[in-house]
């Protein structure tokens, strides 16, 4: 009997073990149970689809007994979610493209006049290189007698400096010579002679010849006569104007017998609204109301309140194998811009009244993502020679003559000369002609990249002009209009009719339009479209998503905790050492078996399970009257 007392005293110590445990489990329970943390993912899932606000969900475990149903809702679900993201993908990548929104606004206000230069046409004959264009002109007319039979004219004046600076005249006939003006033949005819009845003038190219210093050479040729030879005495008049020490030496203004008549606003022009340059080709330029601390100002648009010129067109001391028309240039152009004359502007012709009329156009584009404009070119990676602010055209410019001064070692004399370096003269550069037309070829082709380099200034001032035409003078009003000119210009009369020409340039109305640019996709606009399509396929809002995120969160928690769980159990599954020397335990562990397969079976069932209800209820007394049975 004492024995049978000894072995149960045992018994009951363990029953109370397992009771304190099994209530700390519950306690644990409870606890888990406030933030619902489940048993598996399968209890997770329909919790979510049962209680959520997403449409359709509930479809998922509400049919669990009717198998079709519930994979015909679960296709739909996943495929509606499929497609409302792919609706997402189109959402994102329109947002990452930067679209922009064209703002057009009309204004009205008083206007400032915008800079308008006008140049005479006629190349002059600088008394700095008189005698060098002299001997040109002699070459250029033996030339043109060889080549076509043609003899041209010379000013007597010209003849008679053929005794005076031999040596320059004997080294502009050597270079002219390395130079020379030809003619070949087609492509198709290169292999028949010369005086085959089948070769015909019109088949012949005239060109002129450029060699590097390593006598590779190649002929530069047109297929107009006429271009070409202007384009080979324009090369030659380039070297002379080059060989100029000092650029001020070319700095002959002649305004009055150029400008008859200036007024602006009905006012009268003075030398302080007008600046004075010369342009290789077209001679001497103006340019006016170019000083930023005065300009002028329209107080009324119409052609009486603008600027009116009357210029003379009539040629005198010119170099007709540079000017081949009569008349003038005239370009107008925003302020701290330069006077591109070749790009913008156009020419006025001889005995008509030329009428201008302006409208203003601003453009202002987005930078950074939006566009690739730049606002001041400081972000441009070409160097501004210019003495005026970034344009596309300055920078084009520049890019070209940085690459000339580092491919042909000088400078272009038509572009500004960077610091360190001197205009192309070929008594100096004997092959820069052949390094610029190939260097130009590449330009035209963009091998240099200058036209990737310069990006368009983010904010640009246009004008959009419109010209009219009439007879000025008429035929009845001439000969008063040209005595008058005579006494008041000295204007010696030689041809009425192409020897002068009016010119108005005025705004046609106040109105001017804007050209601005917005975002057209922002991330309001983004979060509104995002959502417009989740209440489509879903008919969810904001808190749904919330739900979505809940049920992503719960699905990690619930990993780690049941990796968690089976990590512990593995553990308590690992048998443990024999204790050293002691028969009692021994005798316990026998019985051990029979005690801890149920205490391991109601802790895997007290995990597995969801908290419920019941499980709140004390269940001691119950189990206590079970082991007094016992």
């Amino acid at each position: 009997g004492g024995s049978v007392k000894a072995g149960k005293m045992p018994e009951g110590e363990k029953m109370r073990q397992y009771k304190q445990e099994e209530e700390q489990q519950q306690k644990e329970e409870e606890r888990e149970g406030l933030i619902e943390f489940y048993s598996s993912y399968q209890e997770l899932f329909q919790f979510f689809c049962s209680n959520t606000t997403i449409h359709g969900a509930i479809r998922l475990v509400c049919s669990k007994k009717n198998k079709m149903k519930t994979a015909f809702w679960s296709v739909l679900f996943f495929l509606t979610f499929g497609l409302m993201y792919w609706q997402f993908g189109i959402l994102y990548r329109e947002y990452f493209s930067y679209p922009v929104n064209l703002n057009l606004n009309l204004n009205s206000d008083r206007l400032t006049f915008p800079a308008v230069t006008l140049c005479t046409l006629n190349p002059y004959r600088y008394s700095a290189i008189r005698k060098q264009l002299d001997k040109l002109d002699q070459i250029t007319h033996q030339t043109l007698l060889d080549l076509y039979d043609y003899n041209m004219s010379l000013p007597r004046s010209d003849l008679s400096t053929q005794s005076t600076q031999r040596r320059s005249s004997r080294s502009l006939l050597h270079h002219v010579q390395r130079h020379p003006l030809r003619r070949q033949k087609r492509d198709n005819l290169v292999n028949l002679p010369e005086n085959s009845p089948s070769v015909d003038k019109n088949d012949w190219k005239i060109g002129f010849v450029l060699c590097s210093e390593n006598n590779d050479c190649f002929h530069q040729a047109y297929s107009s006569g006429v271009d070409a030879v202007r384009e080979w005495y324009s090369f030659h008049y380039i070297n002379i104007l080059a060989q100029v020490p000092d650029a001020k030496d070319l700095d002959e203004s002649d305004f009055e017998n150029f400008i008859y008549a200036c007024r602006f606003n009905e006012a009268t022009c003075d030398k302080a609204n007008y600046t004075h340059f010369h342009h290789p080709l077209y001679g001497n330029c103006y340019t006016f109301n170019d000083n930023s601390s005065s300009l002028w100002t329209s107080s009324l648009p119409g052609i009486n309140n603008g600027l009116s010129l009357v210029v003379r067109t009539e040629q005198n001391d010119f170099i007709p194998l540079l000017s081949t028309v009569t008349g003038a240039r005239v370009m107008v152009h925003d302020q701290n811009e330069p006077a591109f004359m070749d790009d913008g502007g156009f020419n006025v012709r001889p005995g008509i009244e030329t009428s201008i009329s302006m409208r203003k156009e601003m453009t202002m584009r987005l930078g950074g993502s939006y566009s690739d404009c730049t606002e001041d070119g400081s972000d441009v990676p070409v160097q501004n020679l210019y003495s005026s602010r970034y344009t596309e055209q300055v920078c084009i410019r520049s890019c070209f003559q940085l690459n000339m001064v580092e491919r042909c070692g000088c400078a272009y004399y038509f572009y500004p000369l960077p610091d360190g370096a001197e205009y192309c003269d070929y008594t100096k550069h004997t092959a820069w002609g052949y390094c610029y037309y190939k260097l130009l070829a590449e330009f035209k082709a963009d091998v240099l990249g200058c036209f990737h380099k310069c990006r368009k200034p983010c904010k640009m001032t246009e004008y959009q002009l419109s010209a009219g035409y009439s007879r000025w003078p008429s035929a009845v009003s001439e000969d008063w209009v040209f005595y008058m000119l005579s006494q008041q210009n000295k204007y010696n009369i030689t041809s009425k009719r192409n020897g002068v020409a009016k010119v108005n340039i005025f705004f046609e109305e106040w109105n001017y339009k804007t050209n601005g640019e917005s975002p057209a996709f922002t991330v309001v606009t983004l979060l509104s479209q995002l959502g417009n399509q989740w209440s489509l396929w879903f008919g969810s809002s904001v808190l749904s998503v919330m739900e979505l995120a809940e049920l992503v969160l719960d699905f990690i928690a619930i990993t780690f905790i049941l990796a968690f769980r089976w990590f512990r159990s593995r553990q308590k599954l690992s048998p443990p050492g024999p204790p050293p020397n002691s028969q009692d335990n021994a005798a316990f562990q026998d019985e051990a078996p029979a005690l801890s397969a149920p205490h391991r079976f109601t802790v895997e069932a007290v995990v597995t399970t969801l908290p419920s209800y019941n499980s709140l209820e004390p269940r001691g007394p119950s189990r206590d009257g079970e082991v007094g049975q016992e």
